[in-house]
């Protein structure tokens, strides 16, 4: 049996690391690989985006839209998948779907800031869903399946 102070590589299965500016007989000596003099060829150089002093084009374009610092991040989940989830056998159509129903069978992974319900694919079982929020047309064909859709987002504030 070997001892840890006995373990090595197998033969030939790691090279040294290469040793540059060494000489001219370890064939990346003098230049080292670098080419000849100028900026690139010192330590130290980070010139991502630089033009050689022409205005770069990052900003030559023009500043466009704003992200929001406070916005929320939905799971989404289509109808086709849902049903997909109760012809499997994961989803139970008779109980109340929620987002932790969902995640435990599969259909989500997280549900993020909430779930957002949209229309694509069709539904033949008749569910009761509590989402964040659903499209018009994910909201119209649950009910027209004789389910429903409860959302859980808040009414919008009035302004005074």
């Amino acid at each position: 049996m070997t001892k840890l102070n006995e373990l090595a590589p197998r033969e030939g299965s790691t090279k040294g690391r290469m040793r540059v500016g060494r000489g001219p007989g370890s064939g990346k000596g003098k230049t080292a690989g670098r080419g000849v003099k100028g900026q690139k060829a010192r330590s130290g150089v980070a010139i991502a985006g630089f033009e050689g002093g022409q205005m770069p084009l990052h900003m030559r374009m023009p500043k466009r839209g704003f992200n929001s610092l406070n916005r929320k991040d939905f799971a989404e989940v289509n109808l086709w998948r849902l049903e997909q989830a109760v012809a499997a056998g994961k989803l139970d159509a008779k109980k109340a779907i929620d987002p932790e129903a969902l995640i435990a069978s599969g259909v989500l992974r997280r549900a993020k800031d909430g779930v957002k319900l949209l229309g694509k694919g069709e539904l033949k079982a008749k569910l009761n869903i509590t989402v964040y929020a659903a499209t018009p047309s994910a909201r119209a064909a649950v009910e027209k399946a004789g389910g429903s859709v409860t959302e859980t987002k808040p009414a919008p504030k009035a302004e005074a």
